[in-house]
């Protein structure tokens, strides 16, 4: 095991994520292969699962906030439960979770200089962004977003 991968175990948010491998995999790296405890966010693990998640995003009409972080991160961590939360509030919304080390070339096109980095999607274009675990910050952005939604009563 290299020591990347030995600390990435160590940091892993074990509070939030479950290791659901069917056994086939090596145990060394098996640590990848986790998703948060809800069932409305989803660990994006390669390019491809990107791809698909932002077609369905746009044929479904559905507003994505997608979070740039890292498995080390300590604020990446601390801010897990709340985007957890936020997810089984909107469950019209799609929340993803992109790991910077993992696919490092899709978190230099959206120019993540800091983790955490949430960007809010609509369409596939980005029209909100909060950078850092600033909680407050992004319970205030989503729900902006989500009165935006909501029809106005006469």
């Amino acid at each position: 095991m290299t020591m990347g991968n030995y600390i990435s175990r160590l940091c892993m948010p074990k509070f939030l994520f479950k290791n659901h491998g069917d056994g086939d995999a090596d145990e060394d790296e098996s640590w990848h292969n986790v998703e948060f405890s809800s069932e409305n966010v989803h660990l994006i693990a390669t390019g491809e699962e990107w791809e698909e998640k932002m077609e369905e995003a746009k044929k479904d009409d559905k507003i994505v906030i997608v979070n740039f972080s890292a498995s080390w991160c300590v604020p990446c961590r601390a801010i897990a439960p709340l985007y957890s939360e936020l997810s089984e509030k909107h469950l019209s919304w799609m929340f993803l979770v992109v790991d910077v080390d993992v696919l490092s070339d899709l978190s230099s096109t959206w120019d993540i200089k800091a983790t955490p980095t949430f960007f809010f999607l609509r369409g596939g274009q980005q029209f909100e962004k909060v950078i850092g675990a600033n909680k407050e910050e992004l319970q205030k952005k989503v729900a902006a977003v989500a009165d935006s939604e909501t029809p106005s009563q006469p």
